[in-house]
């Protein structure tokens, strides 16, 4: 049974820490989802089939804020009381935002031209530089002394993410 008051990683079986265990995270997930998926329950009566419902959102949600760095650091931070995406404190450092959008500048020049290879690029740029960011959060993560360094990163991490996405979608743009 679930109970509504585990956090994901205890939901899971998991241990608290940004690197999760990808395939523990997948088996953990497929086996409660067998447990609680509304489907087992398509005979039952409607408050046990509402229950389900409610039961198979729950594991879908903490398995999609596990999975994905962002949200998983995000939610680390969350523990600690932490709102890495507060609206109030959107800043980001002015060097990662010039090379940001220095960055956008080259793939929009290198999309105007149909320059996979350029597009190509910038994408292995910007995956290897949220490899790095994803390396210093799972330290900063680690220490629950740098909660405003690690709420810092996981917004550049956000925003790096966003990037990809639009350069990825540039290259399907050209694949079409």
């Amino acid at each position: 049974m679930i109970d509504p008051d585990r956090n994901h990683f205890e939901l899971f079986g998991l241990p608290a820490t940004f690197r999760v265990d990808a395939a523990a995270l997948d088996r953990a997930y497929r086996a409660l989802q067998a447990e609680v998926h509304p489907d087992r329950f398509a005979d039952a009566g409607d408050a046990e089939r509402r229950l389900a419902m409610q039961r198979s959102s729950r594991v879908n949600e903490a398995y999609r804020a596990l999975k994905d760095p962002v949200e998983r650091a995000r939610y680390l931070l969350s523990l600690r009381g932490i709102d890495a995406f507060d609206e109030r404190d959107t800043q980001l450092a002015l060097p990662f935002l010039e090379a940001q959008l220095e960055r956008r500048e080259r793939a929009a020049d290198a999309a105007g031209r149909g320059d996979v290879a350029a597009l190509d690029a910038i994408l292995r740029e910007v995956r290897a530089e949220s490899g790095e960011r994803q390396r210093s959060l799972e330290t900063m993560l680690a220490d629950a002394d740098r909660g405003d360094a690690a709420k810092a990163l996981v917004r550049e991490l956000r925003f790096l993410a966003k990037v990809s996405e639009d350069v990825e979608a540039m290259l399907s743009s050209l694949d079409a």
